[in-house]
């Protein structure tokens, strides 16, 4: 199977970023990219999504937001070129821009009957065929060596021809944050589970008791990474449980295919960055700087910091690092 689609949900205001997110979308705040050059979340994203394959982008966002979207985009192209034009960079970053845009499309979410409503929004869009989700607020840095970390989770869904999210081991103290999930690994296929039930954060009591995975360390569970490969199988259970009228999520969804179909669940090597949560910018931005090009100037800049933040405190000098 072919994944050719990808759909990023970015119809949520951003309650927590307030008041930046009240004035310009949480996908449209700034960061420094791992190449150096600064640009809106949203091309990170679709980035992320364009190397693991996908021709065409879907964005499901707020009212309004579908035309917002392209007009910034293009702004910014303009602004660039006029400031910068000549520059191979600039130039550069213009075509990538331009590249977006003409992948972009848009679906409404009239209403915020949930995440999994927000997902089945984007139904039209994939037209019966597998999709890429990812999420609005979420950065994501690889570790692995040739691969990102959505197209790790890409190759494995069209090799397997099946469903596959990207989750990420993670300590009991965490997983109040995260979707979590309870599998068994699948022989000759290092970390790749098989999906078997599925749970929107837990208590570490209901974990302790339903979610516990063979082969990880005690007190450890399986927790989303924010990337999904998904069938459109999930749509028809997202259609049932929009019918009753009440908020519709996307994990219980997921938890049901996992019943109905081959599911399958895959280790990521990399890290997830939620800009959403507090101090989530700024972890993000410092995750890239370090990873990326100027990676000796964001490290001499972050010790720095530390040794000024000491001095303040009067609790010591440089020879205290």
């Amino acid at each position: 199977m072919n994944v050719r689609k990808a759909v990023i949900t970015a119809a949520g205001r951003g309650a927590r970023l307030y008041p930046a997110a009240s004035t310009v979308q949480k996908a449209m705040l700034p960061v420094a990219d791992l190449d150096g050059v600064v640009k809106p979340v949203i091309q990170l994203i679709a980035g992320e999504a364009i190397a693991a394959g996908a021709e065409d982008i879907c964005i499901v966002c707020a009212p309004g937001d579908p035309e917002e979207y392209p007009a910034q985009l293009r702004r910014l192209r303009e602004n660039l070129l006029a400031a910068h034009g000549g520059s191979e960079w600039a130039e550069r970053q213009a075509d990538q821009i331009e590249d977006l845009i003409r992948r972009l499309h848009f679906t409404v979410q009239e209403e915020p009957r949930g995440y999994g409503h927000a997902v089945y929004c984007a139904r039209d869009f994939t037209a019966g065929e597998p999709f890429l989700l990812l999420l609005e607020d979420h950065v994501y840095i690889s570790s692995h060596p040739d691969a990102r970390c959505a197209r790790q989770i890409t190759s494995l869904a069209q090799a397997e021809e099946c469903s596959v999210s990207g989750v990420q081991v993670t300590r009991e103290s965490l997983i109040r944050n995260f979707g979590t999930l309870a599998g068994r690994r699948v022989e000759e296929m290092p970390g790749v589970y098989q999906v078997e039930h599925i749970l929107e954060k837990p208590s570490i009591t209901t974990a302790e008791l339903e979610l516990v995975t063979p082969g990880l360390r005690t007190g450890h569970y399986l927790c989303f990474f924010g990337i999904h490969v998904l069938t459109p199988g999930v749509f028809e259970i997202l259609e049932e449980r929009l019918r009753d009228g009440s908020e519709c999520l996307l994990t219980p969804a997921l938890d049901e295919l996992a019943r109905r179909e081959k599911y399958l669940a895959l280790e990521v090597q990399g890290s997830r960055y939620d800009i959403g949560q507090k101090l989530g910018l700024m972890r993000a931005q410092l995750a890239l700087a370090l990873a990326g090009r100027d990676a000796d100037e964001a490290l001499a800049s972050v010790v720095e910091l530390l040794i000024e933040s000491r001095r303040r405190d009067g609790t010591g000098s440089e020879a205290a690092l």
